[in-house]
């Protein structure tokens, strides 16, 4: 892609997902992620391979219908209110169909057939801006209108989003598949938080950013890209290697890392409001994901394949130096635990 264009599409994402954040009318916010969908679709399609461009397709076509029920549910809600404020959201049924329409752009479950594909078929650049930068404009739209939604659909949803998330990871040997449905097991952590404490839900989501971003950055950095691969990196990058099972493990919410911080929280709001069983299933359907992201750290730091003196010279594409931004995102990403009682206050 040249650079003029590539510098287009970029400012496109950033400004339309800076439109949706600061909009205030539901006409503004629906231009907005329309912008965001055009912007990311070409970047989605660069690579000039007809998996790129099926990704691309379905992305597309799933974020249209999304929009669409979207722009459906402001009018109907404007219609009987007289309101196209974000905030005032007061019809039931414009509710309902926001709830779906945002669940189908973040890719929760039962909405969530788009996210594995399309992100098997992207780059691991283009998978970070999907998982990252592509949540935090209808994150916040569920914040803004969390005291509307309806709070028994989300929760359903959460503990939907939550078994497919641990469940769908288990038979994949493909590690964007496998980071497609961690994120889907943790959107279902964020919507249920989003119902009883929206704060709780932001913080879940921002660590979850900042988990995700310095994993994506070592896959990339070592052309990591299935377990296969994991089993070979530890001759050729061990110290990447190490950092990979760590930042796994805190995702997966293993004390004492960061990832553990917010999945805490929830469960000691879901108990305080009465829904132990809820966060029981919870808690049980995170081990199931735990369970995959040990398998991960088991083939990468724990074992050693049969090698030969020349595998430590594995033959790469590139060769890529220590990041600065990577050091810095994993120590944060692991580290920031301690800081809990600041955090929470």
């Amino acid at each position: 892609m040249p650079p003029l264009a590539t510098m287009t599409f970029y400012t496109g994402l950033v400004t339309s997902t800076m439109i949706v954040m600061s909009s205030h009318h539901w006409l503004a916010v629906w231009a907005g992620l329309e912008l965001n969908t055009l912007a990311i679709t070409p970047i989605i399609s660069s690579p000039k391979h007809p998996r790129a461009t099926e990704a691309a397709t379905k992305y597309f076509l799933t974020q249209a219908v999304a929009s669409a029920l979207l722009l459906f549910s402001s009018t109907m809600n404007a219609w009987q209110t007289g309101q196209w404020d974000t905030t005032q959201l007061n019809n039931k049924y414009a509710c309902t169909t926001m709830t779906i329409a945002l669940s189908m752009k973040l890719g929760a479950a039962p909405f969530h057939f788009w996210l594995p594909e399309v992100l098997q078929g992207s780059t691991m650049q283009t998978s970070l801006l999907i998982l990252t930068w592509q949540k935090i404009a209808p994150i916040t739209l569920l914040y803004t209108t969390a005291h509307h939604l309806p709070p028994q659909m989300m929760l359903t949803m959460g503990i939907l989003s939550t078994m497919v998330g641990g469940l769908g990871g288990l038979n994949q040997t493909q590690l964007r598949k496998m980071l497609a449905y961690s994120s889907i097991s943790n959107l279902g952590w964020t919507i249920s938080a989003m119902t009883l404490a929206p704060n709780i839900a932001m913080l879940n989501i921002t660590i979850y950013i900042l988990l995700s971003t310095p994993t994506l950055l070592l896959l990339s950095t070592t052309s990591t890209k299935t377990l296969k691969d994991t089993t070979s990196m530890w001759t050729t990058k061990p110290t990447a290697s190490t950092l990979l099972t760590l930042l796994l493990l805190s995702t997966g919410g293993l004390p004492p890392f960061t990832g553990f911080l917010p999945k805490l929280l929830i469960m000691n709001e879901l108990l305080t409001q009465n829904l132990a069983l809820l966060g029981t299933l919870m808690a049980m359907t995170s081990l199931i994901n735990l369970m995959y992201y040990l398998r991960i750290a088991y083939l990468t730091s724990m074992t050693t394949p049969p090698t030969i003196i020349t595998t430590t010279m594995k033959w790469r594409l590139k060769q890529h130096q220590p990041s600065t931004l990577i050091a810095t995102l994993t120590t944060i990403s692991l580290l920031t635990t301690p800081m809990a009682p600041a955090i929470t206050i």
